[in-house]
């Protein structure tokens, strides 16, 4: 009797510890998991307000030294054209080439960044456009 009593006790115990890590697996606040397009997105806003100093000549709709967001957005799609490659010299200005010598300070930090960080930031940019 006693090693029935004993039996059942150690299954009960299992079976409630079983559960317990079962509970264990779901956390209480999961986690959110980003596509790959929204991470690229948030490294090139980060990136265009901060070390690329974009945000000091374009807005988004509006013109300040250089052309807005969404006209250099909208020139970029319809003419299936490279932000990354502009940014490192391999392509000429399609925008507005008369502000291309005054662009052409900011190469030394757009060449410094990665091809990810130049491809996120294309990415950011390209968002603005229809």
């Amino acid at each position: 009797m006693k090693k029935t009593i004993l039996l059942i006790s150690l299954l009960i115990t299992l079976i409630s510890c079983k559960k317990e890590k079962e509970e264990e697996k779901e956390p209480l606040y999961p986690e959110i998991k980003k596509s790959a397009e929204e991470v690229s997105m948030e490294l090139g806003k980060e990136i265009f307000n901060g070390k690329g100093t974009c945000h000091t000549c374009h807005k988004p709709n509006e013109k300040l030294i250089g052309p807005p967001l969404a006209l250099i957005a909208k020139t970029y799609k319809e003419k299936g054209a490279s932000i990354p490659d502009f940014l490192t010299e391999k392509s000429g200005p399609i925008v507005d080439p008369k502000q291309y010598t005054m662009m052409k300070a900011n190469f030394t930090i757009t060449k410094a960044l990665t091809d990810e960080e130049r491809k996120a930031l294309e990415t950011y940019i390209l968002s603005f456009g229809p």
